[in-house]
This record gives C-alpha cells, structure tokens and sequence, in this order.
C-alpha cells in the first residue's frame, strides 16, 4: 500500500500557526507532507519547503489551503495541474470566487479544518 500525500499551502515555521499544526497532524498520522510557501525557506517540522506546487517532485494526492483566498484562487489551477483532486479549504481560506474556481476546475473542496481531518485537536498541537 502506498503512502497518502498531501501538500500544505501557505506552511509557517512558527509552530503556533495553524499551517505548522496542519504540517504535524498530517505527519502523524502518516502522510507524506509537502510544505508549500513561496515566503518561507529551508525546513517546516524537518520537512523542506518547496516555492511552488509545481516544485514538488513526486505526485501528491491532497492539498490543503492556509492562504488568503485571493493567494489560494491563484493556486488552484496548479493543484489541477499536479493530478490533485482533493483540496481542504480552511477558516479563513475560503470564499466564493474560491469555492467557484475550484468548482470549474472540476476539485472536490471540503471547507474544513483539515487538522480535524487528520485526526488532530488544533488546541493540543
């Protein structure tokens, strides 16, 4: 069985932000985590940090979006790109011209915490 994967757009090195805690819950429960910040060098949680989406050399299945919404209506066509269908669209990421785009383009968005998704409480992380 192949290991899932997923990709977290707008991840921070400060542990105390959301993307970080997103980085940490989808690594304990398994996945290979891609962080994503064009703003942000080096590592993440001992990952390293990749510009774009089309700079992660393997094919990820997930994304999840930590960015203002006008960054991730940007991103969604290179999540297309990249063979993602999944994409979790967080407090604060989303909006209708999002969850539009992301409609045409044919991903299935979950507006969600993707940290409760992966099993984790934000508040314990």
């Amino acid at each position: 069985m192949s290991t899932s994967s997923i990709a977290v757009i707008g991840a921070n090195k400060d542990p105390g932000r959301y993307s970080n805690k997103a980085v940490r819950a989808w690594k304990a429960r398994g996945y290979e985590v891609y962080p994503v910040n064009p703003n942000e060098d080096g590592e993440v949680e001992g990952l390293m940090i990749y510009d774009s989406i089309l700079d992660v050399p393997e094919p990820v299945e997930e994304a999840t979006l930590y960015v203002r919404p006008s960054i991730g209506i940007g991103v969604l066509e290179d999540l297309k790109a990249m063979g993602i269908q999944k994409v979790y669209v967080n407090p604060g990421a989303e909006s209708m011209e999002l969850l539009e785009k992301a409609y045409e383009l044919g991903l299935k968005t979950i507006v969600a915490c993707s940290i409760l998704a992966a099993g984790s409480n934000p508040n314990e992380l």
